[in-house]
């Protein structure tokens, strides 16, 4: 009996320290809505970016074609480091005035903790917005529309239940 009840408690204790080593994750839908310009379609990548202003993770990328993915200068210098697999967050890049709805997974734990999203925008020939929009990744910056400063006219975010 004695020894049911340490093996119970050990296997308890793993199941325990198992569950709160997987992360978890809650999913937002996120709307893009481009503002009209003429030209191609443009890749527009979101990053969560950390406290100190540096890339962690890509949440999502407009954008299918790997050959454009270099005029997104400063993601690209990330993404050739780390070489983070990209197929499962890849979509279409997206029109001059046209609107994405597309769904990011974002850690629990990174929220109030100071880091952000950053919409970073190109578009072919012309001119590269690496800090087209970035939301502070809180509880309020997750519920307001926020405004873009280039091809993005506002992006939109709302927890999927």
């Amino acid at each position: 009996m004695k020894h049911s009840l340490k093996l119970l408690f050990s296997l308890l204790f793993i199941l325990l320290f198992a569950a709160n080593s997987f992360a978890q994750t809650s999913k937002y839908k996120c709307l893009v809505q481009m503002n009209s310009y003429t030209g191609e379609a443009a890749y527009v990548i979101i990053s969560l970016i950390n406290p100190q202003g540096a890339y962690e993770k890509t949440l999502y990328v407009l954008g299918p074609d790997k050959q454009w993915y270099n005029t997104l200068k400063e993601w690209h210098k990330y993404q050739t480091k780390t070489k983070a697999k990209l197929s499962a967050v890849t979509g279409a890049s997206i029109a001059g005035g046209d609107r994405a709805v597309n769904v990011i997974e974002i850690e629990d734990a990174k929220l109030n903790k100071g880091y952000k999203l950053r919409f970073e925008s190109a578009v072919e020939e012309q001119k590269y917005h690496v800090k087209d929009l970035e939301i502070p990744l809180t509880t309020e910056g997750l519920a307001e529309r926020a405004t873009g400063s280039g091809y993005v006219r506002f992006v939109k975010l709302s927890k999927v239940q």
